[in-house]
């Protein structure tokens, strides 16, 4: 778990313990877990930014500087760099070299304006509407859970020894399965036992989550780190672009 949270977030975790390297090829079933605390932090610093009366597009944009601060831009470093190597490769080899590259091009700059210019205007409208900040959690924890079930459906596109963080991902057996999916569903669960119509939104997220692994098959026949960064900025855009019609429609009628 501390390795989990060490990973994903920069928070300094790995003081508490000594954490070796099979550790953190286990992580990713607790990958959820961590956004219950990225999650939680959006939803602390909205509210109090909402406390101070200031706009919900602000509040909604200190939200996700606060989330980029604790994960140190993890996830939107590894959509960059799939934005520039699915973009600008044409072939297996091509895309993994581009993925890799340390320097950011035009898809990964357009991908990044892009995702900030749908997640910061669809969030606004969802918060607008009175929906509780705690959805910030549910669907963090719920996308990283998405997320993580690629290590399920694919294997890892390098060899460890190319590998960014020189490690990968180990098995997950059938018992971790099924904590990540209620770590990563747990708080979800609860504003679906509220408003049930909101598990309609989980459809196209889930959706996408499959057309990508599909993508990724077919191109690097596997996955990477950078993958899995892309994988969650995707299916959380989609679900606040879901929730954000289903409100819009509430409201219309």
């Amino acid at each position: 778990m501390l390795a989990a949270l060490a990973f994903f977030t920069r928070l300094p975790f790995w003081r508490i313990a000594n954490l070796e390297k099979h550790h953190y090829e286990r992580v990713v079933p607790l990958w959820g877990l961590t956004g219950w605390i990225t999650g939680g932090i959006m939803a602390a610093v909205f509210a109090s930014a909402q406390a101070c009366h200031l706009p919900t597009g602000i509040c909604v944009a200190l939200a996700l500087i606060g989330r980029v601060l604790a994960t140190g831009a993890l996830h939107e470093d590894g959509f960059a760099d799939f934005c520039d190597g699915f973009g600008g490769g044409n072939g297996r080899q091509r895309t993994l070299d581009i993925m890799k590259d340390s320097h950011i091009g035009t898809y990964g700059v357009l991908g990044l304006v892009l995702y900030f210019l749908l997640l910061h205007g669809t969030m606004t409208e969802v918060f607008s509407c009175g929906t509780s900040p705690l959805m910030f959690v549910a669907a963090d924890a719920a996308c990283k859970y998405f997320s993580s079930t690629i290590v399920c459906f694919l294997p890892y596109a390098r060899k460890e020894e190319e590998a960014k963080t020189r490690l990968v991902y180990a098995h997950i057996p059938a018992g971790e399965k099924l904590a990540s999916l209620v770590l990563g569903f747990l708080p979800m669960a609860f504003f679906i036992a509220n408003e049930p119509i909101i598990a309609l939104c989980l459809i196209a997220p889930i959706l996408c989550c499959l057309m990508l692994f599909v993508l990724m098959h077919r191109r690097i026949q596997g996955y990477t780190g950078d993958c899995c960064g892309a994988t969650f900025i995707i299916t959380e855009s989609v679900f606040y672009l879901s929730l954000c019609i289903l409100l819009s429609q509430n409201y219309t009628h």
